[in-house]
């Protein structure tokens, strides 16, 4: 049996892909950090949106898998592994393809929206939020390496589809879109 411990990382190092020993506060284990708290988050959000709402869970669950492959080809940008699965052209068309079903249903946006009204869509404007911290960590790391461009049209799509996906439960669970008033 292997243990989950291995006590390597007693000493504030890790290991890449590679096998290259790295500190645990260097930029691309930040990246695949933040892209951790995200499928983390995500996984919340799953759990609170209610049964009804299946296919937009097992679309989300899809998401979770697709952060893992961007995990994954974060830590391969020293090594270029040969088995690491890449991110496609295909998974950002069926996030715009989600987003403009959503969209569809929903009424012009024509003020600047708070963040809030039900609990799922709090929890997925949150999301949003750390999605935009992924993407500019990824966006740092993409000025020492380079980043495969379909990671950064990802998460930028992402971070837009959560957004929508917001406002789009709160019209399907009736609360109000809280519009910013200018002061």
């Amino acid at each position: 049996m292997v243990k989950i411990y291995t006590k390597f990382g007693d000493q504030g190092k890790t290991s890449m892909l590679n096998g290259k020993r790295v500190d645990k506060c260097c930029l691309e284990i930040e990246a695949i950090g933040e892209v951790d708290e995200l499928n983390a988050f995500l996984g919340i959000l799953i759990e609170i949106i209610e049964e009804d709402f299946k296919l937009e869970k097992k679309k989300l669950f899809s998401i979770q898998n697709d952060l893992l492959i961007i995990g994954a080809n974060l830590a391969d940008l020293q090594a270029d592994c040969k088995n690491i699965p890449k991110l496609t052209n295909f998974k950002i068309s069926k996030l715009e393809k989600w987003i403009d079903q959503m969209e569809k249903e929903l009424p012009k946006l024509k003020n600047f929206i708070l963040p809030g009204g039900s609990e799922e869509s709090a929890m997925a404007f949150y999301a949003r939020a750390i999605c935009r911290r992924v993407e500019r960590v990824v966006i740092s790391l993409d000025q020492k390496y380079v980043v495969p461009i379909a990671i950064k049209k990802y998460l930028n799509r992402l971070s837009d589809l959560l957004f929508v996906f917001g406002r789009w439960l709160n019209m399907k669970k009736g609360a109000e879109e809280l519009k910013w008033k200018k002061s």
